[in-house]
């Protein structure tokens, strides 16, 4: 109270509305979650997947964005990100690779849900432009955390069990966020 300026009274609304986007997927247990597993799908596929499979979820995910900031109603989304987490998870638990193709399809679906509830939840007063900008950023820095995950484990090749297992884990987590 005796130090107004660090309470930030008249914070730069700019500056609020890129850190608001890009903590919101952070933040978000069942965001990072699944854009993790994004990553770590698209390594466990490997080659152009790398790369293609994030790059698709993050753009999908920016149109998604644009349906929340507008206000087009996208029902169920909370279910679907929770349905994501799940069917992410289990992918990895399956150890099954599928491929590059039909990965981005799967990921696309998902990534509108994401996105909408990130535009839905925008700060009132945060620029639109800036506040997408953070939670693109943020998105694509968890996907890459996720790749070089998948590739650390694929770097220990003595056996597939701790991938599958850290995919059982995520299916749980799913369920849970699901019920």
């Amino acid at each position: 109270m005796m130090l107004p300026c660090i309470a930030m009274a008249h914070e730069d609304t700019a500056l609020a509305g890129f850190a608001s986007g890009l903590i919101h997927p952070i933040l978000g247990f069942d965001h990072m979650l699944a854009m993790i597993s994004v990553g770590v799908v698209s390594a466990l596929i490997g080659g152009r997947a790398i790369w293609m499979v994030p790059v698709t979820f993050v753009a999908v995910m920016l149109v998604g964005g644009m349906l929340g900031t507008f206000g087009i109603p996208l029902f169920l989304a909370e279910y679907s990100i929770a349905f994501s987490v799940l069917a992410l998870g289990t992918v990895i638990a399956s150890g099954k690779h599928i491929s590059v193709i039909l990965s981005m399809i799967f990921v696309s679906f998902f990534a509108l849900f994401h996105g909408y509830t990130h535009g839905a939840e925008m700060p009132h007063l945060a620029k639109p432009e800036l506040y997408v900008l953070g939670f693109a950023i943020a998105a694509m820095v968890i996907h890459i955390a996720g790749v070089f995950v998948g590739l650390l484990v694929q770097g220990m090749k003595r056996d597939n069990s701790l991938v599958r297992l850290s995919g059982l884990g995520i299916v749980g987590v799913g369920v849970y966020f699901l019920f």
